[in-house]
Parts: structure tokens; sequence; C-alpha cells
């Protein structure tokens, strides 16, 4: 993938947007028929997309580019902290609020900030030296 093709912004933006489609499609023909509730659904989508927020500016940024030259080990015990942190983050909190009454936008908005710092904290704590300039 070349780099210079779009901005920073612009391969976040595809990113994000392909992983809502996968996080839709995996909702639709397997979690909504085993069960999973509707109000849950977010769970999916930030979980997917979470990986596109840190990748992204690891991958762009010459700065960080080192990180590339870990282990592929390594970098999928990463991955999958990522994934992890974001899953577990947004369920606790939308298990904590779904309750409450609130909108649907504002138990997706907290969810995601939760599901989205987890996932960063979990990354940054495994790659502390990625953020050191």
């Amino acid at each position: 993938m070349d780099k210079e093709r779009l901005p920073r912004w612009g391969w976040l933006l595809a990113g994000l947007f392909v992983m809502s489609i996968l996080a839709q499609i995996l909702n639709q023909l397997v979690l909504f028929p085993a069960g999973l509730p509707e109000a849950y659904q977010s769970i999916t989508v930030i979980t997917l997309m979470s990986p596109v927020l840190i990748y992204v500016g690891v991958w762009y940024d010459e700065s960080r580019q080192h990180y590339w030259d870990r282990s592929q080990e390594r970098i999928v015990g990463d991955l999958a902290f990522v994934v992890a942190g974001a899953a577990l983050g947004s369920a606790i909190v939308l298990v904590a609020i779904v309750d409450l009454g609130l909108p649907q936008i504002v138990q997706d908005i907290v969810a995601m900030a939760v599901g989205f710092m987890l996932s960063w904290g979990l990354f940054w704590w495994r790659n502390p030296d990625v953020y050191l300039e």
C-alpha cells in the first residue's frame, strides 16, 4: 500500500469504513441470529475499528517504523491485546449503562471512548517506545 496515495486521514477513514461494514456483516450473519441483543451491536464495531485507529498511525508515521521490525508473534500479540481491550472495555461499559435509559447514541459514544482508550492503553503498555520521540 502506497502511503502517498492518500493522506493519513484518508487511510484512517477508508479503514474505519471497511471495518464498519465488516462488523455489520458479522452482526447480521452471525451474532444477531445467535441471540446478541441489538443494544450490544456497537461492541463488534468498536472491536474491529480499534486496530485501525492504532495501526494506521504506527504504519503512517516515519518515526514509528521501527515497530515493524519486531517479530510477527509480537505484532500478533499486540493486535490480540488491542482487540481484547476494545471488546472488554466496550462490553463492560455497555453492560453497566444499557439499562439506564440513555439514548443509544450516548451509550455507543461512551462505549467507544472506553473501548478505544483501553485498547490503546494496552498497546501503549506493551510498546511505550513506539510513542517516544
